[in-house]
C-alpha cells in the first residue's frame, strides 16, 4: 500500500517544526498536523541553550533567533542583592556562549517561517482521533473523517499525547505539591537586562529573566497563587522574593497563568512505527530552562534516525534514538527534579542551602559543571 507521506508529525511546537524542517532538509516528505488553528501566542519556555543554538545551524535558525531574542551570558542565585553562585557562560567553547531569552510564540514563528522556506505548511486545526499499522505504514484518522497513510508517525503533541495514548506507551511519573505563578511583566528599578537570576528568598523562590523588549519572566512556587496572577501577586513577589521592597517595581501585567509542574517519562520513545519526542515524551519542572531545548534535541535525533530508516536501512537506528533520547530525558528529570527540590525547601533548612551555595561559589570546578549542564553543552 501507498503511502500518503514518509513522516506525519502530529504538533507544531518547536520539537514538531525542528522535526519537519530538518526532514525536509534531508529529502524526506514530513506532514505537519496540529489540533489548534494558530500557533503559541503567549511566551511559555523562554530560554534556548547553546546546545540547541548549535543543532539548530544545520536548519539555517539560529541566527535568526539570535537576531530576535536577548543575548543573558550570566545566570546567577542570589539572596536579596547578596549573590550566592555566579554562572558565567560566556568562557564556554561554543559559537553561542550564553542562554538566549525569547519567548516561545516567536522560536515557533521563526521555525514556522523556516519551514514554509522550505516548501511546506502547517495543516490546522486538525485534530488527531485514532491511529493503526500495519507492516507498510500508519493509518491516521482525523475528526473530519480524513485518513492520512505514513511510514511513520510522530507525536510532538505534547503532555496529553494522543500519538502516545494511541500507541498505549506508559508515561511513568508524577506531580510536585506546589504550584507555581508565571508571568510575563515590564518593570522599573533593578532588574538586570543580561542576567537570568534565580533568587533562594527567605519567603521561597523566584526566578526574574529578561525577555526582549523590555519585558522580564516571573516564575514562583506559592501556596496561594491566583488563577490569573495580578500585577498586585506579581509585586509581591518581587518584594518578598527579589532585590528587597521597592527596588523591582511592577508597571505593566502582560501575561500570566498558574500551573502545576509534572515529572514523567515515557516508557519508551517507540512503538513500532509510532514515535514520540518533545513534551509527548518527557514533561518536568521549567527548572534551569531545560524542557523545550531537549524537545528540539529529540527533534534533530530522531530526524537522523528517520532518515536512515527510511533510506533503506534498519529500524536500529530508531532503537537507538529511544535508548539514547530516553537516557538523557532521565538526566533532565533528575537535574530539573533536584533543582526544584532545593529551590522549595522548608524555610528552616533555607539558610543551610544558601550557605552550601556561597560554598560552591568557591569551587571553579562546580561552577562549570553549572555552566555546561544549564547549556546543554554537556549532552554533545
Amino acid at each position: 500500500m501507498n503511502n500518503d507521506t514518509d513522516v506525519l508529525v502530529i504538533g507544531a511546537g518547536p520539537t514538531g517544526l525542528t522535526l519537519a524542517a530538518s526532514l525536509h532538509k534531508r529529502g524526506i516528505n514530513a506532514l505537519v498536523v496540529d489540533r489548534l488553528p494558530a500557533g503559541a501566542n503567549t511566551s511559555r519556555a523562554a530560554a534556548v541553550n547553546a546546545r540547541s543554538l548549535e543543532v539548530l545551524e544545520e536548519l539555517d535558525v539560529s541566527w535568526r533567533l539570535v537576531k530576535a531574542g536577548l543575548i543573558a551570558p550570566r545566570f546567577t542565585m542570589r539572596q536579596g542583592s547578596r549573590l550566592l553562585i555566579p554562572v558565567d557562560f560566556s568562557d564556554l567553547p561554543t559559537t553561542y556562549p550564553y542562554t538566549l531569552m525569547i519567548s516561545q510564540a516567536d522560536t515557533e514563528r521563526v521555525l514556522e517561517e523556516r519551514l514554509n522556506e522550505l516548501g511546506t505548511h502547517i495543516i490546522r486545526p486538525k485534530t488527531l482521533t485514532g491511529l493503526s499499522q500495519d507492516h507498510d505504514g500508519v493509518t491516521a484518522v482525523f475528526e473530519d473523517g480524513q485518513t492520512i497513510r505514513a511510514a511513520y508517525v510522530v507525536g510532538a503533541d505534547g503532555m496529553h499525547s494522543t500519538v502516545r495514548q494511541q500507541a498505549g506507551i506508559g508515561f511513568g511519573g508524577g506531580e510536585f505539591d506546589e504550584s507555581f505563578a508565571l508571568a510575563d511583566v515590564r518593570v522599573a528599578g533593578e532588574a538586570p537586562v543580561d542576567e537570568v537570576i534565580l533568587f533562594y528568598g527567605n519567603e521561597g523562590l523566584n526566578v526574574l529573566a529578561p525577555l526582549p523588549d523590555g519585558v522580564y519572566r516571573i516564575v514562583a512556587p506559592a501556596a496561594d497563587v491566583p488563577k490569573v496572577p495580578t500585577i498586585e501577586f506579581a509585586q509581591m513577589l518581587l518584594d518578598t522574593r527579589g532585590f528587597g521592597p521597592g527596588r523591582t517595581m511592577v508597571t505593566e501585567l502582560l501575561w500570566g497563568s498558574r500551573f502545576r509542574i509534572q515529572h514523567r517519562v515515557a516508557d519508551s520513545y517507540r512503538a513500532g512505527r509510532f514515535l514520540l519526542a518533545g513534551d509527548a515524551a518527557h514533561v518536568h519542572s521549567p527548572a534551569g530552562g531545560q524542557g523545550m531545548n531537549l524537545g528540539i534535541t529529540d527533534a534533530i535525533a530522531l530526524s537522523g534516525a528517520l532518515s536512515e530508516a527510511l533510506g533503506g536501512g534498519s529500524d536500529a537506528a530508531l532503537d537507538a534514538y529511544s535508548a539514547q533520547q530516553r537516557a538523557r530525558a532521565s538526566e533532565v528529570l533528575k537535574l530539573t527534579g533536584r533543582l526544584t527540590k532545593v529551590s522549595t525547601l522548608p524555610r528552616p533548612l533555607r539558610p543551610i542551602r544558601n550557605s552550601a551555595l556561597r560554598f560552591a561559589a568557591h569551587l571553579p570546578a562546580a561552577r562549570r559543571q553549572f555552566a555546561w549542564r544549564l547549556s546543554g553543552l554537556v549532552y554533545r
